[in-house]
Order: C-alpha cells, then sequence, then structure tokens
C-alpha cells in the first residue's frame, strides 16, 4: 500500500524559502513519477514539479529557476525546495507518485497535502 505524507509547509515572507518534504512507503521503483502539485482557493490544482528516471525533472514555468524537486532514495523522500517565493505561490502542496515511470496521464497516489503561505 502507498502512502504518502508531506510536511515542511508554513508561512513565510515573499522573497523567503521553505523546503517540503514527502515521505513515501510502498514504492519500491526508485525511477518511478513523483511530483508536486499545488492548488490555490479558486484555481485549479497544477503541477508544480516532477521527477522521473534517474533524474529527469520538469517543472511549470511559473517556479523554473526558484524550485527545485529532488529525491533521496535511501531515505524514501521527495523534496521540492522553494526559493524567492512569492505571494502567488500560496496554495496547498501536494505530493503525488505514479507506479509508471513516466509522468503522462494521471498519477496514481496523492498525499494529503500541506499548506504554504506567502505574505507581501
Amino acid at each position: 500500500q502507498v502512502q504518502l505524507v508531506e510536511s515542511g509547509g508554513g508561512s513565510v515572507q515573499a522573497g523567503g524559502s521553505l523546503r517540503l518534504s514527502c515521505a513515501t512507503s510502498g514504492i519500491t521503483d526508485t525511477w518511478s513519477c513523483m511530483g508536486w502539485f499545488r492548488q490555490a482557493p479558486g484555481k485549479e490544482r497544477e503541477a508544480v514539479a516532477r521527477i522521473y528516471g534517474p533524474a529527469y525533472t520538469t517543472y511549470a514555468d511559473s517556479v523554473k529557476g526558484r524550485f527545485t524537486i529532488s529525491r533521496d532514495n535511501a531515505k524514501n523522500t521527495l523534496h521540492l525546495q522553494m526559493n524567492s517565493l512569492k505571494p502567488e505561490d500560496t496554495a496547498m502542496y501536494y505530493c503525488a507518485a505514479k507506479t509508471a515511470r513516466w509522468c503522462d496521464g494521471f498519477m496514481d497516489y496523492w498525499g494529503k497535502g500541506t499548506l504554504v503561505t506567502i505574505s507581501a
């Protein structure tokens, strides 16, 4: 059974940094697609960053150069380092995973989310 548990959310001022973590269990393929998604109030959920294969990554245009996704396979943990945060980054952030090694289509598993609030 796959479980994803996010942590690291909080409230910071614009320009600050946060590091989100996702503790995973039940994912046996270290090359499987994993990612971070976010949903702001009144908006649709969007993909923020994804990692698959040995360490291929993709990012939303809005976070390129500011966010970095990484995975620690030894600790079964997915991270999202967020720098130069902006008020528009405020959202609930979700960790997600697929059993496949490619990131096309829907994710199979989701965490419950961690809230990130950025003040101006």
